[in-house]
């Protein structure tokens, strides 16, 4: 199984839902799909499960939510349990988030300099996300591990991170996701070179694989712009134009105007705000591009919808490309 984060500090660029859509997309592709949600806030959970069944997970005890599946491990009780994913579509499972996740940042924060000297618990709980989705894909035969978290540099982030062999950036058209591709390259660099130092230290005899720490950038996905025509409206242009020089130099660490002589490469795709489309998906609790009549997308609706299955399915297809799947 390889794995994918999807990645930046900038919230509101619509990372869980561009997350849940493609977990769809690829599993309608015939891949077999595992989704964690490792954001404390578990919007991706709100998306993919109603309110009640959300709530007896977090009543349930044991593995249900990835808070739990690590608990015992984190309270110095024992080990992680098995994880267990919940099936939400044909060959697409989640392991759901928790707001509880929060209380683990502590601990993560505490273990990562504990690696540098070896000692096996902080490589247990540093590598513990990494162990959780592992072992749920071995047991589902999954092709493909998606990894949703917080737009924030902390560590429960850093751990997440560690886990991925591939990252995207979603970004909005706009200043502030701008400068959040500038924040993510380096951090990205950064975390990359710590884990490998902290892999080189590692006593033998671990009993697990240690993640790989890959976090290879694959590329980055505009969402949410504005359209006029064939064209982002201007006020989304001028940021449109800045993003890629700046995932260019900032992501990818090339020198000054490399990207300015060739096609942009690493834009992986451009997705339009849909609109109507998102509400009516909420209520159905289906991804756009899977509304029917039925679910109120009649009329005009009906183009959208399959514009969005276009895209998405363009998308999934480039990643998929990049993964080497």
């Amino acid at each position: 199984m390889k794995t994918l984060a999807f990645f930046n500090n900038k919230g509101g660029v619509g990372k869980t839902s561009l997350l849940y859509h493609l977990a769809h997309m690829l599993a309608l592709r015939e891949r077999r799909v595992v989704a964690v949600d490792l954001d404390p806030q578990a919007n991706l959970s709100g998306m993919f499960l109603p309110d009640d069944r959300i709530e007896s997970l977090w009543s349930a005890g044991g593995p249900a939510t990835a808070y739990s599946v690590m608990q015992p491990l984190i309270e110095g009780t024992g080990d992680l349990m098995a994880a267990r994913p919940q099936h939400v579509a044909d060959r697409l499972a989640l392991i759901p988030g928790d707001l509880t996740l929060s209380e683990v940042e502590d601990e993560l924060s505490a273990q990562w300099p504990r690696c540098l000297n070896g000692e096996a618990r902080a490589f247990r709980v540093t590598a513990a996300f990494d162990r959780m989705l592992r072992s749920a894909g071995a047991a589902l035969r999954a092709d493909i591990g998606l990894i949703d978290v917080g737009p924030n540099l902390g560590a429960i982030n850093r751990c997440a991170l560690v886990s991925a062999d591939f990252v995207v950036i979603p970004i909005g058209a706009d200043l502030f996701s701008i400068r959040g591709l500038q924040n993510v390259g380096p951090k990205l660099r950064a975390w990359r070179l710590e884990w490998k130092d902290r892999q080189d230290r590692a006593p033998k005899n671990l009993g697990f694989e240690l993640p790989k720490g890959g976090m290879q950038p694959v590329g980055y996905v505009v969402s949410r712009y504005s359209s006029h025509g064939s064209r982002a409206a201007k006020a989304f242009q001028r940021w449109l134009d800045r993003a890629p020089q700046t995932y260019s130099q900032a992501v990818l660490d090339e020198p000054p105007g490399s990207a300015l002589q060739e096609e942009d490469k690493n834009r992986l795709a451009q997705l339009k705000d849909y609109r109507s489309l998102m509400p009516m998906a909420q209520e159905a609790r289906k991804p756009m591009f899977l509304l029917k009549p039925a679910d109120g997308a009649i009329g005009g609706h009906q183009a959208a919808v399959l514009e969005c299955y276009r895209d998405f399915e363009s998308l999934a297809k480039s990643i998929e490309e990049r993964m080497g799947l």
